[in-house]
This record gives C-alpha cells, structure tokens and sequence, in this order.
C-alpha cells in the first residue's frame, strides 16, 4: 500500500495540472492523525543530530501546490495544516521563501484561503525556531497610490487564489517588517463589518500566532514596543502591537479572543512593563527594551471578560472603573473557563510587586471578582480566584514596596503560572 501511495506522490509535480488535483485529492487523507501512512511526508526528516535534514521531495511539492488552482491549493494547505503540528517540519516550513510566501498570502485581502493560511502559520509558530524567524521576517510590499495608508499590495503573495489588483500599482517596493503587517491586518479585519469589505478570510487563527511569539522573550519585547501604523495617513504615528489587539477580549470568536488573553497574559511576564501595561495612554514609560512606551490600560480589557451582570452596592461602585460601572442585564461574562483561567493568571502576574496590587485594590478588581466568585462552578477557575484574592487582600508591610510574590504565594508545582 506504501508504495503505491508513493507513486501517487510521483505525480504532486506532473505538468498536467488535473494530474496535481487528483493526486493530491488522493493524499489528503493520508495527512489526518494516526494515519499509518502519514510516515509517508516525514521521510528523511529526524530530530536532533549534527546532519543537517534533507527536506522531503513530498514536502516541497505541498508547499508549491499552495499556488496552485483553487482546488489543488485548498487541499495543499489542509494536508499541510494536518501535518505541521510534528516539530520534524518546523525547518522546511519556516524558509524565508515560504514563509514569506505565507505571510504575504495573509496579508493580501484577495486570497481565498487567508483563513487556512492563518492555521498553517499558527501550528508552525508553536516551535522556537519559526518564532525567531518570524520575528526577523520583511516582505515586500507595493504602496498603493504611494501611499501605504490606501493600502498596499503583496508582492509575494501572487498566485491563482490569490491574484494582483486590477490596476498594479506602479511604486517601488519596500520592505517592511512581516509581524507589525500581520498585527494591523488582524485588527483591521474585525474592524469592519463582513459584508463592507474585501478581504476573503476573517484571519482569527492569526491570535494564535502571537499568542505563539509572545510566548518567546524577543516575542513580548515587540508586542510592547511602539511600531508604525500603516493604516494612518499621518508619517511617524507609532503604537504597541498589544494596543492593536486589546479590543477583542470580548469578541465573538474564542480562537480570537482566546489568543489575545493568552498575548496578554505572555506580556505580562515583562514585570518592568507593569507600569505601562496598568497605565493610561496619557503616561509614558521607559523600558530597557523601548525608549518611550505610551500606558496600555489593559485593566478594563481584562476584567471586562470576568464581569457579569449582576448589580453592585453603591459604594462599591465608585470603586469600579468607569468602563465597569453599570454594565447592562445582558452582560455575559465569559463562557469558557480555560479563558477566564487566563485572565485571572494575567491578573496573578500583574501583582507580583506592591504597585500593580495597589492598582487593582483601587481599581474594583476585588469587587468583580467576588461577584464572579459568588456564580462560578468551575473547581480551577475558583482556585485562581482565591489565589488572586488572597493576593489583594492580605496586609502590606511597609517594606513591601516592590516585593514579588514568594515561593509560599503559589499553592503548589501544579498551579504555577506558565507562558501560553
């Protein structure tokens, strides 16, 4: 049976497009977990040694039929989706060539299959090695009207489901940095409504993405440090990447807002960015990483999620933050207790010095959490409330001014909070 599924391989590159499409209908299936063939596409690929891997001809071909016809291409990208959660493929998927093939099809609001993209580039950031290669990653790209607030084109992303504008803009290519286009691309597609605008995905999978890089040292440095805004027609204008995603810890979509609590929850490990993450935008911090990084405010974003309906005593409400305060009957807290988990962590990390626990004491966190406390059946989500409350509500020594939180703070091994 192996082998005659290796002369079907055979034909992944044949000249006559048919024979691409009905090969690759064929191998699709063989990609699916415990598939006994899926050895098939690992050929020659080990993990660890000295020798450099040899990448699979299987591979180089699946990588290449993701330009090719619709229907070819959709199957390339979801064989590819299936098998890139083995670490053996996070060289040959992470090539600048590919990469940046990848990216730039994300980035183009014409492709078709932007979305399956955005999940191939989420499984592939999930190792170290396509993080940092990410991280450093430029595309070219064609400012339209000379202007890449009107929008810009691609260059890399040409092929038959993703196709060039009617009129080809006619400026010089320019490099620009891949992540900071990705950032504006995901919150700009959810900014507007679905049937207002021309992108053909919705490019939710792009939070796991960051949710990924985020999870790497240089990965959180670039969430917090200022970057241009391509969409604003103003030269100069910079702004946190993070500041970009903070709106959607509410959205519909649990990939959307799950990867974006997990961002947040991945910079807040920065404990020197507390102050800025705490602050308003009308402070300005100095970080050992960015000369000037504007406050994020991401109190609000994050206790939004916790806060439910239920009404509150008068005095406790002048306690709340504004955005807080008198929330409608219809308010939902959120539904998955994996997220409400994370903000809570979020919250944990945020008072690992004196200041950011004064913060939340006089920001009304207590008080949401409490009142979330009082409904909540989930047996962790409760013990990352008591954990939080016992944080706030303990007696501060004077001395105490920037103490972290000690080994005795943490329940046990188990319950330590870790990078998503």
């Amino acid at each position: 049976m192996a082998d005659q599924y290796k002369e079907v391989l055979s034909f992944l590159h044949d000249r006559n497009p048919n024979a691409r499409s009905v090969a690759m209908a064929h191998i699709l299936p063989l990609t699916v977990a415990n598939n006994p063939l899926r050895t098939l596409f690992f050929d020659g690929l080990r993990s660890g040694g000295l020798k450099e891997n040899t990448e699979p001809e299987v591979i180089k071909d699946l990588k290449l039929l993701c330009r090719d016809q619709p229907a070819t291409a959709h199957d390339a990208f979801r064989a590819l989706v299936n098998i890139s959660d083995s670490n053996l493929l996070a060289g040959p998927l992470s090539d600048p060539l590919f990469l940046g093939f990848l990216v730039s099809y994300i980035l183009n609001p014409s492709s078709v299959l932007s979305d399956l993209a955005c999940m191939l580039l989420s499984n592939i950031t999930a190792q170290p090695g396509p993080c940092a290669a990410l991280l450093k990653l430029e595309v070219d790209i064609i400012p339209l009207d000379n202007d890449t607030s009107k929008g810009y084109y691609p260059i890399q992303s040409r092929c038959a489901t993703s196709p060039p504008p009617g009129n080809y803009p006619s400026s010089k290519p320019i490099k620009e940095r891949a992540l900071s286009l990705l950032v504006e691309a995901f919150a700009g597609s959810a900014s507007i409504k679905k049937e207002d605008s021309d992108r053909k995905g919705q490019l939710h999978f792009l939070a796991g993405v960051f949710a990924n890089i985020s999870g790497q040292p240089d990965g959180r440095q670039f969430f917090l440090t200022p970057q241009r805004i391509f969409s604003t027609p103003q030269d100069g204008v910079l702004e946190a990447p993070l500041a970009q995603l903070l709106p959607f810890t509410e959205h519909p979509d649990i990939i959307r807002r799950g990867g974006v609590a997990s961002t947040i929850k991945n910079c807040a490990f920065i404990q020197e960015a507390h102050k800025a993450l705490l602050s308003s935008d009308k402070e300005v911090f100095r970080l050992t990483f960015a000369d000037e990084v504007p406050g994020l405010n991401v109190l609000p974003r994050i206790l939004l999620p916790l806060a439910g309906p239920e009404e509150f005593e008068l005095e406790d409400v002048e306690l709340l933050l504004p955005e807080l305060q008198f929330l409608p009957s219809t308010k939902a807290r959120e539904s998955d207790p994996v997220l409400r988990v994370t903000h809570l962590e979020t919250l944990i990390l945020l008072c690992t010095s004196r200041w950011g626990r004064d913060i939340q004491r006089q920001s009304g966190v207590y008080e949401i959490i409490r009142m979330m406390h009082e409904t909540e059946t989930d047996d962790n989500v409760i013990t990352h409330v008591e954990r939080l409350v016992n944080l706030l509500k303990r007696d501060e020594a004077p001395e105490t001014q920037s103490a972290s939180i000690t080994k005795a703070d943490e329940s046990d091994d188990d319950d330590k909070i870790v990078e998503v």
